[in-house]
Order: structure tokens, then C-alpha cells, then sequence
């Protein structure tokens, strides 16, 4: 039997996200009312612009004061969708504070102090949560924490930033230098006028962050996660992939380590087998690789990034926390038992791809091979090519750690044979 007394949601933020938010509360509003067993009703809307005409919201919902939207009382879930830290931060905790339980976006914020969020929900017995933070419409945070509870997950492996993935799709497919496939990401809308928080790796590595926290039970920070941008990534690289069977992609990585008591998150470009399925993901594309015990490889596939993708993930949400509040219960909160060290990125070990300029003369390559096998990198492939004295080495390892091939870089560039190291990029998904 269906409960007549509305279930009331106030919204944080009513822009890209928030405007779809509410749109699809209103269009199915019947179909959500019997989904959950209740009606639900957009009580207010919390923006910074309140002239700004926004269309299917009644004007008398809009308010300029979030502060006071959340200390209400009567308010059961609170949408947030503003993003940043502050005031986010405070609204949140607020809002357990005067009863209600909160939906969010905000990777940022969770990436950061989740900790301290999820303790402040379960102080007041409230829920948190946060599908559209990661992978936008991509069912991703729920399976791991939820479906997944009872398996142990050893690997993380994905492109969760459609920005990215759609500058080094074009850079590959057509040839296009950085510069070029970034103005025709900005064009089409993909790019922010400021795209540092995505091609710099802020974004992924935020989303690492959460990744890894859920799926090893372990509290990991943004301050854990190693962070490389994509910048520096050339039409060479590209071809030097290509050479190997490979392309590029921008790559959040979360692993437990083979004896199981660390583990470690990172953010970077890396070269990936153009047999693995995180290859063929094109365009804006998000996906997620998830390796464990039990279920094996798993691979989540979908549009990472927009209103309408971002929006359903927050209404997937909603009407879980509404369901839970019907029954008088709350879901899942933060599990961090496992308690695992994360380790810095030296420890990380993978498969290099180096590429040095050098004199091409007799006895280099012997050279640079004497300086690998001092600083125990193993090698697997050496391509040499050379003309009127100058010559580029390519070298692909073993398996080896981060520190170990730092040193064996710094000592290559002491030798008087080497002009330069002109690209040092991981290869993984083998």
C-alpha cells in the first residue's frame, strides 16, 4: 500500500545536473511515487543565481539560502550537486544534523574528507550516497559496495574521465596533436574553458580515491592517489604504441598488492594492449575493469559525464535513500575495516616503454643496458634507429618498480652518450 504523504527532497545546485534532477522528479513523478512507495515532492532548490530562469521549477522553490533549506526539519533527502568543498561540506553535514539523509555528486568532497561524511551520517543514523560521484550513469559504487561485498576485489583498472578519453581517442584515430584534439573537445562542449581539473588528472584521481577505498575496505585520500597528467603525451607516443600493439589511454589504477596488506591508487597515461576492452573504448566514453576473486573480470561500460547520464545515477540514489527511510532502515555506510597501508608510487610495479635519444655510435646500446641491469630492470625489447650520428633507443621492461626504474633513469641521463630521454610512458592491462 502506497504511503499518500510526500516524501520532501530539497536540491543543492540546479544547473546542468540539477536541472535534469528535477526535471525527472517532476516527468516521473508516478512512476518514481510507485517505484518507492511514496510520492516524492521537490520541496526547494538551493541556487546562487536566483533571477536565472529555469524551466519546469516553480519559481516560489527557489531560494538563495541553502543553509536554511537544510535546517528545515521536515526535508527527508537532501540532492547535493553543487560540488567543491565549501559549502558543500557543511551543508552535508548539516543536513544529517537536522534529519535528512543526503545524495551527492561530489567526488571532490568525498575524495577528501568521505571519512569524516560518512561518520557524520552514521552519528545520526542517517544514509550517504553517491553513484553519480564516479562514472556518471555507469552503475559502479553500488556493485562494489553492495554486490561485490562478499568478494575480494584485487584490481581496478578504468577511464573514468570522457574528457581524456576523448583527446587521446582523436590523437589516435586521426593523428591530431594534443593541441588540436583539446580544441575540438572544448568545441563540442566535452572540455571545460579551464580543463585542468581533467587533463591534469585531478578529476580521475579523485575518483581512484573513492574506487579504492570501496573496493579494498580501506580509507584511501586524494593525498594517496599518485597523479600524472596527459600533456605531455605526443603523436610519437602514439606511434610508439601503435608499434607495440598498443594505445594510450588515461588510466586510474587501484591494486592490492600481491601479498594483500597494501595496496596502492594512481592516476596517469599508460599503454594498454589494443586486445584488452578497455582499448576499444572510444569518444567520451567512460569503462571500468574490475578483476576479483570469485566473479573474476568484470567490465562496466557507459557515458561517464552529463545532465542526463549524471542525473540518473543521482535518481537511482534517491530512490534507494527514499526506500530506506520508508522502512526505517539506512544502507550501507563506510567500510574501512581491511585498514591496509597505501603505498607511495615507488612501490608500484608494471612494464615500462622508454624512449632515449642518443649518440648513434658503437657500444651505446651496451651501455644502456649495463645501467638497466645495475638498477635490476630487466629488459624485454630494445629498438635501435639511427642516422648522421643521432639515434633513438626504445626500450620496453619487465616488470619492475617505479623506484627502481626512477634510478635507472636518473643514472641514463648521466651518460655522455645519451642526448635525452625523449618519453618514459607505463604499459599495463597484460
Amino acid at each position: 500500500m502506497m504511503r499518500t504523504r510526500p516524501l520532501k527532497v530539497a536540491l543543492l545546485g540546479c544547473g546542468v545536473v540539477g536541472s535534469e534532477v528535477a526535471r525527472i522528479m517532476t516527468t516521473h513523478a508516478d512512476d518514481l511515487a510507485a517505484r518507492i512507495g511514496a510520492p516524492v515532492e521537490l520541496a526547494g532548490v538551493a541556487v546562487r543565481r536566483p533571477s536565472k530562469v529555469r524551466e519546469g521549477i516553480d519559481p516560489s522553490l527557489i531560494t538563495t539560502d541553502a543553509t536554511a533549506l537544510v535546517k528545515r526539519g521536515d526535508i527527508d533527502v537532501v540532492v547535493e550537486v553543487i560540488g567543491g568543498i565549501e559549502p558543500a561540506r557543511t551543508l552535508i553535514t548539516t543536513a544529517f544534523e537536522y534529519g535528512a539523509s543526503v545524495v551527492s555528486a561530489n567526488k571532490a568532497l568525498l575524495a577528501q574528507d568521505g571519512a569524516a561524511l560518512h561518520a557524520a551520517a552514521e552519528a545520526n543514523d542517517k544514509d550517504l550516497y553517491y553513484e553519480a560521484a564516479v562514472a556518471g550513469a555507469i552503475p559502479l559504487i553500488r556493485p562494489l559496495r553492495e554486490s561485490l561485498a562478499g568478494d575480494k576485489v584485487n584490481r581496478v583498472l578504468g577511464i573514468v574521465n570522457g574528457t581524456t578519453n576523448f583527446i587521446l581517442d582523436k590523437m589516435d584515430s586521426t593523428g591530431a596533436g594534443y593541441q588540436e584534439a583539446l580544441d575540438e573537445a572544448t568545441a563540442l562542449g566535452y572540455a571545460e574553458a579551464d580543463p585542468t581539473a581533467d587533463i591534469e588528472g585531478f578529476d580521475a584521481a579523485a575518483k581512484a580515491a573513492i574506487l579504492a577505498g570501496i573496493a579494498f575496505h580501506t580509507r584511501v585520500r586524494l593525498d594517496d592517489v599518485y597523479r600524472e597528467g596527459m600533456t605531455e603525451v605526443t603523436a610519437a607516443d602514439f606511434a610508439s604504441a601503435k608499434n607495440m600493439g598498443c594505445t594510450i589511454k588515461l588510466l586510474a589504477i587501484c591494486e592490492r598488492a600481491e601479498d594483500g596488506a597494501s595496496v596502492t591508487a594512481r592516476v596517469h597515461p599508460a599503454m594498454i594492449p589494443l586486445t584488452h576492452p578497455l582499448a576499444s573504448v572510444r569518444g567520451a566514453y567512460n569503462a571500468v575493469f574490475v578483476e576479483s576473486d570469485a566473479s573474476g573480470q568484470l567490465m562496466f561500460y557507459g557515458p561517464g559525464a552529463g545532465g542526463s547520464p549524471t542525473a540518473s545515477a543521482v535518481l537511482g540514489d534517491l530512490v534507494a535513500v527514499c526506500r530506506n527511510r520508508l522502512s526505517g532502515a539506512t544502507g550501507p555506510g563506510e567500510s574501512a575495516y581491511a585498514a591496509l597501508t597505501v603505498s607511495p608510487m615507488g612501490d608500484v610495479v608494471t612494464r615500462y616503454h622508454i624512449s632515449l635519444d642518443v649518440a648513434d655510435k658503437p657500444g651505446v646500446l651496451a651501455q644502456v643496458a649495463t645501467v638497466f641491469a645495475e638498477h635490476g630492470v630487466s629488459i624485454d625489447t630494445v629498438r635501435q634507429q639511427g642516422k648522421d650520428g643521432e639515434a633513438s633507443l626504445v626500450v620496453v621492461t619487465h616488470r619492475a618498480s617505479d623506484a627502481a626504474l626512477t634510478g635507472t633513469v636518473e643514472a641514463l641521463r648521466k651518460l655522455d652518450t645519451v642526448r635525452g630521454v625523449a618519453s618514459i610512458m607505463r604499459v599495463e592491462g597484460e
